[in-house]
């Protein structure tokens, strides 16, 4: 004999209701529905009676009436919960289904990724871009695919082993999309405040011009190997560079905004080696630290040009100001050229103490710098 009170398991792996065989649970309900309706009776047959100061017999068509009135709206409220109850398991299994598909979707788009032709990986960034703005409870988690794509091993070179026809076409396209995600701030879709870890990336080319990076973002020992790079106009919270090489065409970072947090350093190029690019870091905004400590400027032309380094106005020692500075302490210029151009230094100090100079040029010109604020210069060529 089947066990009437066994537990019934969906596909999803959920359990239903409780529930009863139905040729038992249908004489129960006759019978509990025909004790209700006969205590209904006998208790209206009882309250119109003690009512009536006439003393004549009550009139059973009005004891009728009232016993079916409250079993209406009894059957009413009952039915009221019963549909409230069926809305929110049919939304329940909806959220659900919702959920598995965009689960398959998912599987489906990091399976294209992987895809050994670059046509199908392609349509693979654009199916997870869209369940990135499709499925916002899971979108850090898109984001972070795309971000671990342009980490993974990359040749830029054609004639290199290892170079994949289409490969560039594919990166260029993540860049291109995670720029557009970050202008739409105010957006549904944005990505703005998603985190974005670009650790130890290769950039052959690609623009985040004008976008905003609200949460922490990471182009440490980044390697920016050619084409063009472009952060003009870019805002950026937490974000660092240490350990990064710049040794493509050009990069350029106009009006770019770098700003602190809880007294993080905003902007950090600790480390960074500068091999052979043009490097503009040009009307850059809202600096409250930079650091340049460990640099390596040994090829190329790295210009600091219109720039203003805000500082802390507060400030009033030279202990105070080394706090907010502009560090290049320990930077090695070997060859190269790096030039100052019109840059307000505002109330930050500029460190060089313990810079090495075996080649290349440091240029200054038309410098502004607060009172009170010094240029530490070190040894420092004639």
């Amino acid at each position: 004999m089947p066990n009437l009170f066994k537990r019934r398991h969906t596909s999803q792996g959920r359990h239903t209701p409780n529930l009863r065989s139905i040729w038992l649970v249908a004489p129960l309900a006759l019978i509990a529905v025909g004790l209700l309706a006969f205590a209904l009776y006998q208790g209206a047959d009882a309250l119109l009676t003690s009512e009536n100061t006439t003393k004549t017999p009550v009139d059973v068509q009005d004891v009728i009436k009232a016993t079916v009135t409250v079993i209406t709206l009894m059957g009413a409220v009952l039915a009221g919960v019963y549909a409230y109850r069926k809305q929110l398991l049919s939304e329940g299994d909806s959220h659900r289904a919702d959920a598995s598909q965009l689960a398959e979707r998912y599987t489906t788009a990091a399976e294209q990724l992987g895809h050994e032709q670059a046509a199908v990986r392609l349509a693979g960034v654009y199916a997870m871009a869209r369940l990135a703005d499709d499925w916002p409870e899971q979108r850090q988690v898109c984001v972070d695919v795309l971000c671990a794509y342009l980490r993974m091993p990359y040749q830029p070179v054609q004639e290199a082993s290892g170079f994949k026809h289409g490969e560039r076409e594919v990166r260029l396209t993540i860049i291109k999309i995670i720029r557009n995600h970050l202008r739409n701030g105010g957006d549904q879709t944005s990505w703005s405040q998603c985190q974005f870890d670009f650790t130890g990336a290769i950039f052959d080319g690609g623009s985040f011009a004008r976008a905003s990076f609200q949460r922490p973002v990471s182009f440490e020992s980044a390697k920016f190997v050619d084409g063009y790079i472009d952060f003009t106009l870019a805002e950026m919270k937490h974000s660092t560079f240490a350990k990064a090489s710049f040794s493509g065409d050009s990069v350029r970072f106009g009006g770019t905004g770098f700003i602190a947090h809880a007294g993080a350093v905003p902007y950090s190029f600790e480390q960074a080696d500068f091999c052979g690019s043009q490097v503009l870091f040009e009307r850059l905004r809202s600096i409250d630290r930079v650091s340049f400590g460990d640099a390596h400027f040994r090829g190329g032309t790295v210009i600091f040009k219109g720039s203003h380094f805000a500082g802390n106005p507060e400030n009033e020692t030279v202990d105070d100001f080394l706090e907010n500075e502009v560090a290049f302490e320990r930077a090695r210029f070997s060859d190269g050229a790096v030039k100052f151009i019109s840059c307000d230094f505002g109330h930050l100090s500029v460190i060089f103490r313990n810079a090495e100079y075996s080649g290349g040029t440091v240029e200054f010109e038309n410098l502004a710098i607060a009172p009170g604020a010094e240029i530490h210069w070190g040894p420092f060529p004639q």
